[in-house]
């Protein structure tokens, strides 16, 4: 049976999907670690929510997430063998979810705010704070030309746009219907 400990990375480096090493603190693991943080954070968010359909967008949203790190962590010679790279669906998919927050459950605090009124909205706070730097470190991957897929910034922006909405809507009560 083959251990979790391999020792590889002893010396501060990693090995990127498809071949290729980089330290531990090149911009494609920061970002890489970033979106690992926030699946980590919106698994908690989702343990939290009793509706079940919610649950299962946030499942989709971590799968999102799962590809969005599979493509950042790919050798860019390799990138056009991913057999489903991030696409304007995806992102289409996230500004219906926006839709549907802003129209069902009546949103209309749309403003800053504190984070801070339960659990599970300041859960989901975390999250979309932890989205915002992931964006961040994707735009400045993008901007270096390590990064060409777009669809992961517009993406990575819905996210944070949804995440605020979703705390919001759980600030006073769970989600009523979705």
């Amino acid at each position: 049976m083959k251990s979790i400990v391999t020792k590889r990375g002893d010396s501060g480096q990693t090995s990127l999907y498809r071949g290729g090493r980089v330290t531990k603190n090149h911009p494609r693991i920061e970002l890489g670690g970033a979106l690992d943080e926030l699946c980590s954070f919106l698994g908690m968010s989702k343990s939290l929510l009793k509706n079940k359909k919610m649950k299962a967008r946030l499942a989709q949203i971590q799968k999102d997430l799962f590809v969005i790190g599979t493509e950042v962590s790919t050798k860019p010679p390799f990138l056009n063998e991913l057999k489903h790279p991030l696409n304007a669906d995806d992102v289409l998919c996230l500004e219906e979810l926006i839709g549907l927050l802003e129209s069902k459950n009546g949103c209309r605090k749309l403003v800053f705010c504190l984070p801070g009124e339960n659990f599970i909205s300041s859960s989901i706070d975390v999250s979309r704070a932890i989205a915002r730097r992931a964006e961040r470190q994707a735009a400045a991957l993008f901007k270096k030309k390590h990064l060409k897929n777009h669809n992961i910034l517009v993406y990575l922006n819905r996210l944070s746009d949804f995440l605020f909405l979703l705390a919001r809507c759980c600030e006073g009560q769970e989600i009523k219907s979705f």
